[in-house]
């Protein structure tokens, strides 16, 4: 076992869009379990949007992390000694250790993987919280019929990719909004979404509404910005929009140029009666037994597929993530910590 253990910091709160210097790699003293406690190594980090709101102190649904503090994520770690009954050196598990290789745990919170069953990372991606974000949220508030079009935006994403498949399986028609035509044919060809509209492309607002004859009547919200301009005047009466992401606005300094202002959305929410509601994961919890029967089964049969985005080595998370923020990931973004 090696002596050092690395972590990477919150160095300082960004302005704008996150720079280097706004994160520091440490390196310390691998710790020892105490009594109750297990080590855990990782061996996979999730990146994912979210984590540039809790780089900002500004008033959120979570407590932002600390100047000094280790930057929050999700992992896939390793029990590698353990004075915990529940546990043995050996065993994989779902965690939360952060940016840092080796951290302690009192047990709580963890839950073991096997394996055999799946690959193990996948648990952060289409098995774990973004599987589970495009689930509950098309379920619970997209509530898409079959004949109905769906509308995602970030469609080649962790979330996106499978809000349409899922869409899909409903018997939806399901519409993709992603950056660049490598990922629009990655959408359509392989995802198997009815069309895809690149977001990049100035004459987005005409493609989708021709992508849209019949308008829209879910639209899962993971961008903003011009996305939701062009999306907004297709909206059928009683469209659902559960609002799960704004990426497009994560590290804006100003508020950004939007066509369609309050007073018309608040027009068209009471004459087109529309649902417009924000959620996290987390509200959805007490569906994880049917997310984590039906999912598989899915991938099983083909009907769901997943793409990730593997990088290797703690230290290239920070650019990773910034990267992450401007779109140059596809499919899930994973950092390979150790093998």
């Amino acid at each position: 076992m090696t002596d050092s253990a690395r972590r990477i910091v919150l160095a300082s709160r960004p302005v704008g869009d996150p720079k280097p210097s706004d994160f520091r790699l440490e390196v310390f003293p691998v710790p020892q379990p105490g009594p109750g406690q297990v080590l855990l190594r990782t061996k996979w980090l999730s990146l994912d949007p979210y984590m540039r709101g809790r780089m900002s102190d500004a008033p959120s649904y979570a407590k932002p992390v600390g100047i000094n503090e280790v930057m929050e994520a999700g992992t896939v770690s390793e029990v590698t000694a353990s004075n915990n009954d529940k546990y043995k050196a050996g065993d994989i598990v779902l965690s939360r250790a952060g940016w840092q290789t080796h951290v302690l745990s009192d047990g709580s919170g963890l839950r073991k993987l096997d394996p055999e069953l799946a690959p193990v990372q996948t648990s952060l991606g289409v098995l774990g919280m973004p599987g589970m974000t495009a689930y509950t949220g098309l379920a619970e508030i997209g509530t898409p019929k079959a004949g109905e079009t769906v509308v995602v935006s970030a469609a080649s994403g962790a979330v996106g990719s499978i809000v349409g498949q899922i869409a899909r399986i409903k018997g939806a028609r399901a519409v993709g909004i992603a950056g660049g035509p490598d990922k629009c044919r990655y959408v359509k060809d392989e995802l198997g979404f009815d069309d895809c509209v690149d977001h990049r492309d100035p004459a987005l607002a005409e493609k989708l509404k021709a992508a849209c004859p019949k308008g829209i009547d879910v639209y899962f919200e993971n961008v903003s910005g011009a996305v939701w301009d062009a999306v907004f005047p297709l909206l059928n009466p009683f469209a659902r929009i559960p609002v799960c992401g704004l990426i497009s606005q994560y590290s804006a300094t100003d508020a950004p140029e939007m066509k369609y202002k309050t007073a018309q959305i608040f027009r068209a929410v009471l004459t087109k009666r529309l649902t417009i509601r924000g959620f996290i994961v987390s509200d959805f919890w007490g569906r994880f037994d049917d997310f984590i029967r039906e999912m598989p089964q899915w991938i099983k049969e083909g009907r769901i597929k997943y793409r990730e985005d593997v990088v290797d080595g703690l230290e290239n998370a920070p650019e990773t993530f910034m990267g992450l923020l401007k779109g140059r990931n596809f499919g899930k973004q994973l950092v390979r910590v150790a093998e």
